[in-house]
């Protein structure tokens, strides 16, 4: 669940830990290359994903829905890509990330489907609910390795979706999230996916004061203008 950006051969690793930018944040910034920290998060990731991936697959096979096989296809890439992910140059363990990465990820689990009638017709929901996750699944296999839920510089991603924003993986939530609360309106639905899409957001700046350390990225930045909304954000 996460848009990290990464540059592939010798000269992007050793580009990548370029003099931190004099923030707070930059404090907070981890350059070790491995942390048995690291690890833990991995088991823990992979673990929790591959629950999710049972629970899920079991739904696609009851239903048969082209939307439950997208969600199948994003949680199984999150195990995949978690599991050969590369080891980080640079990771934010700062509070801050940490808790904007647990809100962004509390917000899908939290939702109750179903409590009220839809404000659009349930094909067009699920088509737009099928544009986001597509869009989710095409990112993350843009980042491949590079992949990761906390705040860090897995090296310097510019291909695939990462041409349009710099958080495509972001932008495929964002419509998922809204096409669900059209099928599923209600004040909690809507809170929860609030204040998880606000955090995801917020963490999209976050990554960016991590990964800006890094004269790549810096560059990359001024051709992609849009971290997540083109026009908006």
């Amino acid at each position: 669940m996460k848009s990290l950006l990464v540059a592939e051969g010798a000269e992007g690793r050793a580009t990548a830990v370029a003099a931190p930018i004099a923030s707070a944040a930059a404090a907070h910034v981890d350059y070790a290359p491995r942390d048995p920290a690291d690890s833990l998060a991995r088991i823990f990731i992979v673990a929790l994903f591959s629950f999710m991936v049972v629970r899920i697959g079991a739904n696609y096979l009851e239903t048969g829905r082209l939307t439950g096989l997208l969600l199948l296809a994003s949680e199984a890439l999150v195990v995949v890509l978690t599991v050969f992910r590369r080891v980080p140059l640079a990771v934010d363990r700062s509070l801050r990330a940490r808790v904007l990465t647990t809100l962004a990820m509390m917000g899908p689990p939290l939702v109750a489907p179903g409590v009220s009638s839809p404000v659009v017709d349930d094909a067009l929901s699920a088509l737009f609910g099928g544009v986001g996750l597509s869009v989710v699944v095409v990112g993350k296999v843009s980042l491949g390795r590079s992949f990761g839920l906390i705040p860090a510089n897995r090296g310097i991603v510019s291909t695939g979706l990462y041409r349009l924003v710099r958080h495509p993986i972001y932008l495929g939530y964002l419509i998922t999230h809204v096409a669900f609360v059209a099928a599923n309106p209600g004040p909690w639905n809507l809170l929860v996916l609030l204040i998880s899409d606000v955090a995801l957001l917020a963490r999209a700046v976050c990554e960016e004061e991590t990964l800006s350390q890094d004269a790549k990225y810096r560059e990359y930045k001024t051709r992609v203008r849009w971290r997540v909304v083109p026009g908006l954000f």
